[in-house]
């Protein structure tokens, strides 16, 4: 799905330098093939800031503008595993960022639709997407508030910490749903599993502790 313009920006070297991320993440613990295999088709350093390009193999987060920052490797596998994604499903991503996490689901086939609340992210992500061949659903907007209008969804990943699990995202989610988001305060989350069963009761499941930065509710500028 990478344009042929963009190819020659992603060398033998950084293809092994994937290799060995993806090797790590998954000794890490994650087990899901058609999540590895995802990440190794997607080149992070496309979608890092050029002063961190040395970096983007490594397991971490970094910057990425606006306050915010590309989830560490093992942290967007790790939910992209338990969101348990099959192609077609109709997916909502709520914290577009720097669209890696994106690339990541369209990969994995994903009808997506993607919200970010940060204009200037918002307006790179998208162009950045585009450029690689990815045509998600873009929109600047409230996270917290989902995308009514485009719902119900199979599926919903939150990429960012919030203080309680809206309710309007769980509105949002079609039977047989599955809704990732970290929840807690500013000082870490943990990663909650929400599931609409078929008739219509709510399951919650606790998955680990992580840190994000905080989901907040309004349009930024």
């Amino acid at each position: 799905m990478i344009l042929k313009n963009m190819l020659q920006d992603d060398s033998i070297r950084h293809k092994g330098l994937r290799r060995k991320l993806v090797e790590e993440v998954a000794a890490k613990g994650i087990s899901d093939k058609r999540v590895l295999e995802a990440m190794l088709k997607v080149p992070r350093h496309f979608f890092m800031d050029s002063g961190f390009l040395s970096f983007a193999y490594k397991d971490q987060a970094f910057p990425i503008g606006s306050g915010q920052t590309i989830s560490q490797p093992f942290t967007v596998a790790f939910q992209t595993q338990l969101l348990q994604v099959s192609p077609m499903q109709k997916v909502l991503e709520v914290g577009t960022g720097s669209g890696y996490q994106a690339a990541i689901l369209m990969e994995m086939g994903a009808r997506l639709y993607t919200i970010e609340r940060h204009r200037e992210l918002f307006l790179a992500a998208k162009a950045l997407l585009e450029e690689m061949g990815y045509r998600p659903s873009c929109h600047y907007g409230d996270g917290y508030q989902g995308l009514p209008p485009y719902s119900p969804f199979d599926r919903i990943i939150v990429t960012a910490g919030a203080t309680e699990v809206p309710q309007a995202l769980v509105d949002q989610l079609a039977p047989g749903g599955r809704l990732v988001i970290p929840v807690g305060n500013d000082y870490g989350q943990t990663m909650m599993l929400i599931e609409k069963l078929d008739d219509g009761t709510i399951k919650e499941s606790a998955h680990g502790n992580f840190i994000f930065v905080p989901l907040l509710k309004g349009k930024a500028k």
